[in-house]
């Protein structure tokens, strides 16, 4: 029984493992933004900043040692806008470097 409620608390948003999860793995999609060119150095260093914003989002939820349900989801719907970022700079067409175009 006890068990059941620790994983119904996690459920809630005490657990900041997918926080953390999607944390890297956006990380990880500028970082190829950049390798592969579709993501410009100003797109990424704006990217990262806003990664940075979300970082210190988390970091207050988690000063009083609990992330309430409400601090939880304003993350995760800052992660979302974070990725439909990416997305849109990853495929705006501008690339890094000066490229010929005849």
């Amino acid at each position: 029984m006890i068990a059941a409620g620790a994983g119904a608390a996690n459920a809630y948003g005490t657990s900041t493992r997918d926080i953390d999860g999607i944390q890297a793995n956006q990380a990880a999609r500028i970082q190829q933004g950049q390798r592969n060119g579709s993501v410009t150095r100003s797109e990424a260093a704006d990217l990262k900043a806003e990664q940075r914003r979300i970082e210190l989002l988390e970091s207050r939820a988690k000063a009083d040692g609990h992330v309430s349900r409400s601090e939880h989801d304003q993350i995760r719907a800052a992660q979302q806008r974070a990725s439909q970022h990416i997305t849109r700079e990853s495929t705006d067409n501008e690339r890094r470097g000066w490229r010929r175009w005849w």
